[in-house]
């Protein structure tokens, strides 16, 4: 397995720890304010389920957010000055839109609104669809990708296997570094190239 498919697979498994904090959060305000825990009618917003699951996944997504940034995608600088914030917001508000259809679908058109049927679908099948595509616009839009010092620097045909220069992948090949003439670390000693460098 390359470096480059275990980088992701560790993302993917940060990210996925990082939404289930932020879910747990979530699901829990939201039935504390729709179902009220076994307190019957006097639950505070048993009948504006929407608005408890959008106020619900706004505190989930400052969850998200502080975990995003400063973990499941740590080794990704921000795109934006202002961290990612506005965007990862941005990107929240737009996905919370899935969830929110299904819930709607299943009060409105199916006339579900017991708790189980809530659940289903805001936060198993709206959830699911949401996290795909939060995941993929965060990676785009939110967080760049990892450059490699020698990536910039590339001269097609010299070297093919360069490793990405990365919070887990370590210090970029040496040997590739200088097979393109440069070093990471400072000017190229006089005797690495040859006598026809001089």
């Amino acid at each position: 397995m390359s470096d480059r498919t275990q980088r992701f697979i560790a993302e993917v498994g940060r990210f996925l720890a990082v939404g289930g904090a932020a879910t747990i959060v979530a699901l829990v305000i939201f039935n504390l304010l729709v179902h009220g825990f076994n307190t019957g009618d006097h639950a505070l917003l048993a009948d504006q389920p929407i608005g408890a699951f959008i106020f619900a996944n706004s505190v989930g997504m400052g969850v998200s957010y502080y975990g995003s940034r400063h973990w499941a995608f740590r080794d990704r600088p921000p795109v934006t000055s202002d961290g990612g914030l506005t965007t990862f917001v941005a990107i929240n508000l737009l996905t919370m839109l899935i969830p929110i259809g299904c819930l709607a679908i299943s009060r409105d058109v199916l006339g579900r609104d017991d708790p189980f049927s809530d659940n289903l679908a805001a936060n198993v099948i709206g959830l699911v669809l949401g996290l795909c595509a939060r995941f993929l616009l965060f990676r785009t839009f939110v967080f760049k990708r990892p450059i490699s010092l020698v990536e910039i620097y590339d001269e097609p045909g010299l070297v093919d296997d360069v490793e990405y220069l990365d919070g887990d992948a370590g210090s970029v090949n040496e040997s590739a570094s200088l097979a393109r003439g440069r070093s990471t670390s400072g000017p190229i000693p006089p005797g690495v190239l040859g006598p026809e460098a001089d």
